[in-house]
């Protein structure tokens, strides 16, 4: 049966006079990778930060899990996990001290190395977070949204600068993440990766929704509509030539 986890009403957010998000409104089916596309300053960071409760709305409703972001915001942020940008990180410490650190600050007493393990990291668990390459770094960062057992987590742009195995090793972690049950929000700039990983995409401009579907489904709108490539489609990019030849194993780099 078909459940919904977010449920997102009129939300308005303003910065004085400027209205960043324009009464948008969208769900969230539990269970989903549900990606926020859309330009630079189309309000799609602040609307995934007023669901992560980091930010204030002006107005509107955000249900999560049944809890309203109004009234009950510490019961949302024991659900959910949130991605930290690298520099969220001390870079002296090791994985595991690293590990211990979020099990102290989210009252949790998670294994470090079953953690890493999910990610792939086990074998970097005594290393220091600063001799990390920028996937292993992407890949803790996602881990620790992991530590308190989350219904939904949050990822913001989680495969910026990496390098294609680098991206392509993380979109199966993602992947892994949904098939445990958990629900999985994403922005991104990389259009392949919203049509590989998630279900359902809403496109953000200028603070409002201008599209919500599949992306399948996005894009048999558009070719019914007439539209054609310039070019002739290939049966493979210039990325899977790359992957072929170096290899899609995590490395470090």
């Amino acid at each position: 049966m078909r459940k919904i986890i977010i449920e997102v009403k009129d939300l308005v957010k303003l910065y004085g006079d400027f209205e960043a998000v324009k009464g948008i409104s969208f769900e969230v089916e539990e269970g989903e990778i549900f990606g926020l596309l859309g330009p630079n300053g189309a309000g799609k960071s602040t609307t995934l930060e007023i669901m992560e409760t980091l930010r204030l709305k002006t107005s509107g409703e955000v249900t999560i899990n049944g809890y309203s972001l109004d009234k009950e915001p510490d019961k949302i942020k024991r659900i959910i996990g949130v991605q930290l940008q690298t520099s969220g990180f001390y870079p002296g410490l090791k994985l595991t001290e690293l590990v211990d650190l979020f099990n102290g600050l989210y009252n949790e007493h998670i294994d470090a190395l079953t953690l890493l393990k999910t990610v792939n990291l086990e074998d970097k668990a005594e290393s220091r977070y600063k001799s990390l390459s920028g996937g292993q770094k992407q890949r803790f960062s996602i881990a620790t949204t992991l530590i308190n057992h989350p219904k939904i987590i949050f990822l913001d742009e989680p495969t910026t600068g990496l390098d294609p195995q680098a991206r392509r090793n993380l979109w199966d972690l993602i992947k892994s993440i949904q098939a445990k049950g958990t629900t999985v929000i994403i922005t991104t700039h990389y259009m392949e990766e919203a049509e590989i990983l998630c279900d359902r995409v809403a496109i953000m401009d200028e603070g409002r929704i201008i599209a919500l579907d599949s992306p399948g489904n996005m894009i048999d709108k558009l070719l019914s509509g007439g539209f054609e490539r310039v070019r002739e489609v290939k049966g493979a990019s210039l990325e899977d030539v790359f992957i072929q030849l170096t290899g899609h194993a995590m490395r470090d780099d």
